[in-house]
């Protein structure tokens, strides 16, 4: 699926204002590794210039080719392998691009070709930047993949209306705010209510913990994902565990354990505001 050209494009936003400001750095740059003895004058000005306006439509060659990537390779199924297409292409053509017009106007200015130098150490430095500039792009690409996937969690969360289960032939919906627990039990999910009743569900703890409402539910550990309504507490424990308290002590029988590592979450989402 190609998908719509804007949606490509903006998901790599802001990626212009800031190469709008990294091309002119990037030039600079350039000049303290290239020269020791950088004199200013106007013939700096006018090649640091050209430099820039290269680095600029250099830059967009880039783009351009990325965005034709992304329609053409797709990062998924195999990310590596489009990667490492990105980089071969988008750093030969920047290349290409850099030399051939370094070289024609080197032509028209000095009416020779340009210092070898040029090749031995500015194409080595200017390949490096092309790097970066992927770098940069590549990481663009997750962060918005990581956003998208957290948009598409919300949306999940924010519609679902309750738990479908079982009793005989009836059928029941338990809505989360009558939810008291979920909790591992042999090869199925038991399912607690605030009256007291238990009921089965399919699947795993994984999946419905994806599912549940964040700032309602909480995994506490591998067995056990509670409400929010049905924690009054916790306990400090050594080496930075804690142990959640409930209402009742009908649900003694449950695992309150919090790890060292989930402790920080914990009593983030217990002590956010309702």
């Amino acid at each position: 699926m190609k998908g719509n050209p804007l949606d490509r494009k903006q998901k790599y936003h802001p990626d212009i204002l800031l190469f709008l400001w990294l091309i002119p750095f990037i030039s600079a740059f350039n000049y303290y590794l290239t020269y020791s003895n950088i004199q200013w004058n106007g013939f700096l000005l006018m090649t640091y210039t050209i430099d820039t306006v290269q680095g600029y439509l250099a830059w967009l060659c880039v783009r351009w080719m990325i965005l034709f990537l992304d329609q053409k390779v797709p990062y998924e199924p195999k990310p590596l392998k489009r990667i490492l297409i990105q980089i071969f292409f988008t750093t030969a053509a920047g290349l290409t691009f850099i030399i051939v017009t370094t070289e024609l106007i080197s032509l028209i200015v000095k009416g020779e070709s340009a210092h070898i130098s040029f090749y031995t150490l500015d194409v080595l430095i200017i390949s490096i930047w092309f790097f970066v500039i992927n770098g940069i792009y590549i990481g663009l690409h997750y962060q918005h993949a990581f956003r998208s996937i957290q948009a598409a969690q919300k949306d999940l969360n924010d519609d679902f209306i309750g738990f479908q289960v079982r009793q005989g032939k009836q059928e029941f919906l338990i809505k989360p705010k009558d939810t008291a627990f979920l909790k591992v039990e042999d090869q199925y999910i038991l399912l607690g209510t605030k009256s007291g009743k238990n009921y089965l569900l399919d699947g795993s703890l994984d999946t419905w913990e994806k599912i549940v409402p964040k700032q309602e539910f909480f995994r506490l550990n591998r067995q056990t994902l509670i409400h929010r309504d049905m924690v009054e507490g916790f306990t400090k424990l050594e080496n930075g565990k804690l142990q959640a308290h409930v209402f009742g002590t009908e649900e003694s029988h449950l695992e309150l354990g919090i790890s060292r590592i989930k402790a920080p979450l914990f009593r983030s989402w217990f002590l956010q505001k309702s």
